[in-house]
């Protein structure tokens, strides 16, 4: 029975690209690069509750535009549940008329065959990393330290309905209020704010800061 297409070396050789690895040119960056448009990444995320209960939280990157989806947290990755969440994903970026084509993941055994299958059904490719191999799937991995850093390592999780609430406030203010420096300081779901040159407007600037989750996060504008 043949095997499915699911290597980097086979997606290479399908869009026309020699994948002979004496060409310099044929490098997983150059992959990334030339597939960005259409590259989404995703990974399971561990946390801990107060009471000592694991929770897994499984979430979603658009490598151009930067933008998180935080599909759910649950104490039991079992396969239904991680088939739901992928169909909840296709059906959300059906809704944002999102042309994925490709998925970058690792080979956690969290990840059940009917998820790629899933996605394969949507146009979606799923693409594997290496064993052992984080940096194949660097901007997934950012974020995940981003939100360890900016949130979990600050905030003590009560439950399950404690955490899916943080994890809310937090993909809003990721998506529509932080900046990021891949995308020139930009927010994923918001434009860059024109810049202000009158010198009479710099001069009478009135920032508002508005705190999330109790002031773990800060979020600064202008005055109305």
């Amino acid at each position: 029975m043949k095997v499915a297409a699911s290597t980097v070396w086979e997606l290479l050789k399908e869009a026309g690209i020699d994948p002979a690895p004496e060409r310099a040119s044929n490098t997983w960056a150059d992959f990334l690069r030339s597939r960005a448009d259409a590259l989404l990444a995703c990974d399971f995320l561990e946390t801990v509750t107060l009471s000592g209960a694991r929770r897994y939280v499984l979430a979603v990157i658009g490598h151009t535009t930067r933008r998180i989806r935080i599909l759910g947290a649950t104490a039991h990755p079992t396969a239904s549940w991680a088939t739901q969440a992928a169909r909840n994903l296709v059906m959300d970026l059906e809704d944002a008329s999102c042309r994925a084509r490709y998925t970058i993941r690792d080979r956690d055994g969290k990840f059940p065959a009917l998820f790629d299958a899933i996605l394969k059904d949507a146009g979606i490719e799923v693409v594997l990393t290496g064993i052992r191999v984080p940096r194949m799937n660097s901007i997934m991995e950012r974020w995940v330290q981003t939100c360890r850093r900016e949130l979990l390592d600050r905030t003590l999780i009560w439950n399950q309905r404690h955490l899916l609430h943080a994890l809310r406030e937090f993909e809003r203010f990721y998506n529509e209020h932080r900046p990021h420096q891949g995308i020139a300081n930009a927010r994923p779901l918001c434009p860059l704010p024109q810049p202000i040159t009158d010198p009479e407007q710099i001069n009478r600037l009135d920032i508002r800061r508005h705190d999330r989750l109790g002031g773990i996060l800060h979020e600064y504008r202008h005055a109305a």
